[in-house]
């Protein structure tokens, strides 16, 4: 069951993304409640995610590879199973589970991202944003363009590509920071505009402002929770956007955008209490199609104009 319905959402999306250059969509998300998985195609691979519980069994992961293994033709060795936990997930986006170091190229328009499908459960391009990169990418010539909590530099690449003046890609992990610098060179982007910077967002934020750094146009997509490891402070989005939402108010020039994203659940935004002109949520823009899913919304995104 689940290895038909992943081929025939497979069979429905491949045509109309391969015209528009996309390589990496989503075929299945748990959309048979009996079958609590999640499976994404990357150009021949298939990385395969089972949301466990209490009463998982180890057995069950295994055999929905096989059986969309030999639905798509599509060798073992290019299929990868994740195991994915719900709650707090505090580190688990860099946390890895293998060490093969393998990294493979994909596309997403006209531009490539290295993509690790074995090491951690995420795999370093999250394709529920193509969207929303390329709304950036629409608007960021001229701008001067920040990228907090950058991963591995996606929106930087597509800010890059559209003519930023500057981009600055900020994330707290030297994985995350080594990836963006590898995603710019890919896609010959490399250069002293675009800066990468290893930092904890809220100290790049202080000395930002100290030094008087302005910005026209940022992302701003954090983890739902984290811990500084050697402060042990907490970070919670429900609790803690506002005051991180004003830090980056307070280094944006007038009329500059904000993209502000949360894959939390059960979010509830107080944009409202910003000093900002105007603020938007444009969530049913950003989603797309082969993400979209009564279940659940992958992630919610709201436009700020400051």
């Amino acid at each position: 069951m689940l290895a038909n319905r992943a081929k025939k959402n497979h069979k429905h999306l491949k045509k109309r993304f391969a015209k528009q250059g996309i390589e990496v969509f989503r075929v299945y998300d748990w959309d048979i409640p009996e079958i609590r998985a999640v499976v994404d195609w990357y150009a021949g691979h298939l990385v395969v995610g089972e949301y466990t519980r209490a009463q998982s069994t180890p057995e069950w992961l295994p055999m929905m590879g096989k059986a969309l293994a030999e639905t798509f033709d599509v060798p073992m060795e290019r299929v990868h199973l994740k195991q994915r936990k719900a709650g707090r997930q505090n580190g688990k986006r860099y946390e890895r589970i293998d060490h093969t170091d393998t990294k493979i190229i994909m596309g997403e328009r006209d531009l490539k991202f290295y993509v690790n499908p074995c090491d951690y459960v995420d795999t370093g391009l999250f394709s529920d944003h193509r969207n929303t990169r390329l709304m950036v990418q629409e608007m960021a010539r001229g701008k001067d363009f920040l990228n907090l909590y950058c991963y591995t530099g996606a929106f930087t690449c597509y800010a890059a590509k559209g003519g930023a003046a500057t981009t600055t890609s900020v994330d707290r992990s030297e994985t995350a920071v080594n990836w963006v610098r590898e995603n710019l060179e890919l896609n010959g982007l490399s250069s002293e505009n675009n800066q990468v910077i290893q930092k904890h967002t809220p100290d790049f934020l202080k000395k930002a402002k100290k030094e008087g750094r302005t910005f026209d146009l940022a992302v701003v997509d954090p983890p739902s929770y984290s811990t500084t490891m050697t402060t042990g402070e907490a970070f919670d989005i429900v609790k803690d956007h506002t005051w991180l939402l004003n830090a980056v108010v307070s280094i944006m020039r007038p009329n500059s955008t904000i993209f502000f994203s949360t894959n939390h659940q059960n979010f509830t935004s107080k944009l409202d209490v910003l000093p900002i002109s105007s603020f938007e949520e444009i969530t049913e823009q950003t989603i797309p199609e082969d993400y979209i899913s009564k279940r659940k919304t992958i992630h919610r995104c709201w436009k700020i104009i400051v």
